[in-house]
């Protein structure tokens, strides 16, 4: 797939979702304070890549993607809830995220817990209440959703990466599979239950999407040492000073970038065996070689 083409269908695909985003918590009740935080964080902007993915699986697997935006969006929900929690004080502390301030700098400490408490649940309500995908599809996808999130997924990851001190390829690995990994499989998992897909076609996207997250995070963590500010939209070096170990203090810049081109090309060879996969091919090209 070129360029031109598959900038445009990711450039569909991410208007899609930025207009069915724009339209949640529009209402004005008196506690719209709640809602303002939530569209803050929510609308911050970011490159919308797992409700791409979820889009494009679903196509693949043969359903009218535009059926599976609530569900595309629904992970987007939860990815922005853990953003919000993740730069709390008791996380991770940061101040910006997208170059903007973070949401607890503008609406305080407890109304951003209480945003990313409330983005949990309409997330499994866009699912449920989906119009074009039946009952039991509506299921499967809220199951896929909190398998990927949940104690053994993103949260687990969470959980070793904050307070477990991962040091080891090994152990940052496990990190990345649970916390990166995990919401980018159930992106792509999220397509294949939306579209009622079978067993073997969902392990090839999962492999596909479990490498492409692993990629992703050491591409992250790479950034975190020579990326500029103002490109990535949070402050350099700040794993550094936390005292995190990253995949460039075990592996350094060369190994990572080696540590990279193996995961995206182990991405693309779980889809090989799949018609028209270009442009998830593209896609994984395109997080490797990221500039932030």
């Amino acid at each position: 797939m070129d360029k031109l083409e598959f900038d445009a269908r990711y450039d569909e695909y991410r208007r899609s979702v930025e207009d069915y985003l724009s339209g949640l918590f529009t209402d004005r009740p008196h506690w719209a304070d709640l809602y303002d935080s939530m569209r803050y964080s929510l609308l911050a902007g970011g490159k919308r890549i797992r409700p791409v993915l979820t889009l494009e699986t679903a196509r693949l697997c043969g359903l009218d993607w535009h059926a599976a935006i609530p569900a595309a969006c629904a992970l987007e929900l939860v990815h922005t809830y853990s953003l919000i929690h993740d730069d709390l004080p008791c996380m991770d502390d940061d101040d910006l995220r997208r170059g903007k301030p973070t949401n607890h700098r503008v609406y305080g400490e407890t109304l951003a817990v209480l945003a990313g408490d409330a983005l949990q649940p309409e997330a499994f309500r866009l699912i449920l209440t989906a119009p074009e995908l039946d009952p039991v599809r509506r299921a499967d996808c809220a199951l896929v959703l909190a398998r990927a999130a949940g104690a053994d997924g993103m949260v687990a990851g969470q959980v070793l990466d904050t307070l477990h001190q991962p040091r080891t390829r090994e152990e940052l690995l496990e990190v990345h599979r649970l916390k990166t990994g995990a919401m980018l499989q159930g992106a792509a998992l999220l397509g294949c239950a939306a579209a009622g897909a079978g067993e073997q076609t969902r392990r090839c996207f999962a492999s596909y999407a479990q490498e492409l997250g692993v990629a992703f995070q050491i591409r992250d963590d790479m950034l975190d040492v020579i990326g500029d500010e103002a490109a990535f939209g949070k402050p350099i070096g700040s794993d550094r000073a936390d005292g995190k170990t990253t995949y460039v203090d075990v592996l350094g810049l060369e190994g990572c970038e080696n540590a990279v081109a193996m995961c995206t090309a182990a991405a693309k060879a779980a889809l090989a065996r799949l018609p028209e996969h270009g442009f998830l091919d593209a896609l994984a090209d395109t997080l490797a070689q990221r500039q932030k």
